[in-house]
């Protein structure tokens, strides 16, 4: 593979470190040509490293630096141009437009965000750099936040890939810094002096901690715009003695092998090399939690994070590192380990290498391909997103390259939450152009064929399922439950499209089975698997103990859980409130009520809690299907109404306890070998506090471990039929 990498030649700090080790580690197996669109220190410290590099000179002459681009393209016939930055990616992007060579670019931060400090700039090359960024085949983004920023205006999910930067540690000292010999304790930053990196509130913050210790001392590396604006602020609030501006430094790992505590103000950033440096140099570090920082800084663990500006807590966190030696060494070494651990050059190259690879393979994609997904996406029901994350999990396992489009309510929200492309669910437009491109039709999950709701929505996905077979892609029914159907009409009706249309209808539980049988349904293959979302893993340990504080409910202690939906027959409210109140005063178990949709339970949920006289928490934060699994999971017992909240306390390894007030739920207690579901108009205390008394038995969660890998082992089944229908369809 002959890769061409465009760079605009100017980069410093950890865009140039960024691409120089990138390609020197891919130039061991690939062939790599690095283009400098100009002459200097970044392209001859490239050259020292044994890279095959052209450099060019032509100023602000951006057609004189493409007529070369094109004549070393011409010459070298790359696979593909890989653009660092904004020329590189102006640039290729008219290379691409002349010679339609596929084009990948790296993305460090919000291009939004760039050239703050110059609005001329900004208005020029930002917006020429943004309409080039429109043109690419494919985007490397740094961080995931970099990611999310590319997706919300409006970059293809699907041609994204997050890598995050690697530094290469194989000589990394194995302890940190001595103390100085000044007595100093050293706060370091190595970043552009400019807007973005907003050091003003670097200079503030030690401002601060200074008054109270006065052994802190701030060395500024960088250069920028901002330089003599930081400048005046450190004088003008009597700092400039113990802040040094040290200017552009070459040797940054020397820089940093005298610094205890590394620190970053930034607004925006993808994910720093002066953190994975500090870092290779034992130092503690205190940073915005912004881009791809949180993904290296666990806060309290590996460093301290804030929110940018906050001036009063980043000045809290210095004197608490400057104050504590053996705290800023134990967080240092917790930073260097799972830097080298997770975030080392080898592992960057591995997936930079696998992004080239995927890149040509889509390349060379011709005829109908991929699956579009339709069910009840988009409402803020955990379920169904858990339905839609499963399936698309299970299709990327088939083949990380497919194209797949989803139908749903908010497709903007689709589009960022699971990092697929969606359409809106009744734009028939839309949904007609995106079948004719597709192999697959997936009637994804859930119960759609169903009345209760309305006749309306059965309708719709009826049509949905004529359209899919009219514009010639295989369907299959994937892991779904089917009704109540009530009226008789619908029954036929429902019957002779599903005849008619799905080649495969794979279903979660027995009592779907025996419907489509009474209903007449017997020409699709017909299969029993499992709901999808039991191939979800769900959250462990620190991670579920997050996300319980992120809802204000104390990780520790043992819970009771609750979820609960509005629903007609569902009147008693103070009923449940005593059930709760006797898992309390009997077992000692903390009630919890935790929403599965979003604004709906919250409101079931608030016509209980008046009634609880237990000390009780009610979540209110929309949670994914692995946190809530993982907190479901961590209870004694959970009580729910919904058919997810039940699934995802099994997968947890809960004993659960269900309020039956459609056949789903019974019949998926049914399939784990339970018999504790209780009809909603039959639901007395007496009743629900016995099954409490029975979950709590000996044994339950043992139950509800087998019950979960039996779910998992039947659930293999929906891929495998995808599959079938999917690669049998070669077109």
């Amino acid at each position: 593979m002959k890769i061409i990498q465009f760079a605009g030649g100017g980069d410093i700090g950890g865009a140039k470190t960024h691409i120089l080790s990138l390609a020197k580690r891919l130039s061991e197996e690939q062939q790599i040509v690095l283009v400098s669109f100009r002459k200097g220190e970044f392209a001859e410290d490239a050259r020292a490293l044994g890279l095959d590099v052209r450099d060019m000179q032509h100023g602000p002459n951006i057609f004189a630096d493409l007529r070369e681009a094109l004549r070393i393209v011409d010459a070298e016939k790359p696979d593909l141009i890989h653009c660092h930055g904004a020329k590189a990616n102006i640039i290729g992007g008219m290379v691409k437009r002349l010679r339609g060579i596929p084009l990948l670019t790296t993305v460090h931060s919000d291009p939004r965000m760039d050239y703050l400090s110059s609005p001329l700039k900004q208005i020029s090359i930002g917006n020429m750099n943004l309409q080039a960024l429109k043109r690419m085949d494919g985007y490397v983004a740094v961080s995931d936040t970099t990611r999310d920023s590319l997706i919300a205006h409006g970059t293809d999910p699907q041609k994204i890939y997050t890598i995050f930067n690697g530094l290469d540690f194989s000589g990394a000292p194995e302890e940190g810094r001595s103390p100085s010999e000044t007595g100093d304790i050293v706060v370091g930053v190595a970043a552009r002096l400019t807007a973005v990196k907003d050091l003003s509130t670097t200079i503030r913050a030690f401002q601060i901690a200074l008054q109270k210790e006065p052994r802190l001392l701030l060395r500024i590396a960088g250069v920028g715009e901002d330089e003599e604006k930081l400048r005046r602020l450190a004088r003008d609030l009597g700092v400039e003695k113990r802040v040094e501006f040290v200017g552009w430094i070459s040797d940054i790992r020397g820089f940093y092998s005298g610094v205890d505590i590394n620190v970053l103000s930034s607004l925006s950033e993808g994910f720093p090399y002066s953190l994975l440096e500090g870092a290779y140099q034992h130092c503690a570090a205190i940073a915005t939690a912004v881009g791809g920082i949180p993904a290296l800084i666990q806060d309290g663990v590996d460093g301290y994070l804030f929110q940018p500006g906050d001036v009063a807590r980043f000045s809290e966190y210095l004197l608490r590192l400057a104050g504590d030696s053996a705290l800023r060494c134990r967080m240092a070494e917790s930073l260097f380990q799972k830097a080298r651990r997770e975030y080392s050059l080898d592992r960057m190259a591995e997936l930079q290498q696998q992004v080239y690879e995927s890149l040509l393979r889509r390349k060379r994609m011709r005829g109908r391909q991929g699956a579009v997904i339709c069910g009840a996406y988009g409402r803020g029901n955990a379920g169904d997103e858990a339905i839609l994350e499963a399936i698309l999990l299970q299709m990327r396992s088939l083949d990380p390259d497919m194209p797949l489009w989803v139908m749903s309510r908010k497709r903007r929200e689709t589009r960022l939450v699971h990092h697929v492309n969606s359409f809106y669910i009744f734009n028939v437009f839309s949904f007609l152009r995106h079948l004719k491109r597709a192999k697959l039709f997936i009637n994804g999950g859930g119960s759609l064929i169903q009345d209760v709701t309305s006749s309306r929505s059965l309708y719709f996905y009826l049509f949905t399922l004529r359209m899919a077979k009219r514009c010639g892609c295989r369907v299959i029914m994937y892991g779904c439950g089917i009704g109540p159907i009530l009226s008789e009409s619908n029954r036929r009706r429902s019957a002779k499209t599903l005849n008619e249309t799905a080649e495969v209808i794979t279903l979660r539980d027995k009592e779907s089975v025996a419907e489509l049988a009474r209903m007449g349904v017997d020409r699709p293959l017909i299969a029993l698997a499992a709901d999808p979302t039991v191939n979800l893993e769900p959250l462990r340990g620190e991670l579920v103990s997050r996300a319980f504080a992120a809802d204000g409910i104390p990780a520790e202690g043992k819970k009771i859980g609750f979820c609960i939906r509005s629903w007609p027959g569902f009147d008693r409210p103070e009923l449940l409130a005593a059930a709760a109140d006797y898992a309390y005063e009997r077992y000692g178990l903390t009630p919890v009520f935790l929403p599965a949709e979003i604004p709906k339970d919250i409101a079931a949920a608030e016509k209980v809690l008046p009634f609880v006289k237990a000390p009780c928490y009610a979540g209110t934060r929309r949670h994914s299907a692995e946190e809530l699994m993982g907190m479901l999971g961590s209870m004694e017992v959970v009580v729910a109404m919904r058919l997810h909240a039940l699934v995802f306390a099994t997968m947890g390894g809960a004993p659960v306890v269900g309020i039956s007030y459609d056949v789903k739920v019974s019949s998926f207690l049914s399939s784990i070998g339970s018999d504790s579901s209780i009809d909603l108009d039959e639901l007395t205390l007496e009743r629900l506090c016995a099954e409490i008394d029975r979950a709590l038995g000996s044994g339950r969660r043992a139950r509800a471990a087998e019950a979960a890998a039996g779910l998992r082992r039947m659930e293999g089944r929906n891929g495998e039929e995808a599959a079938r229908l999917l690669f049998a369809c070669e077109a």
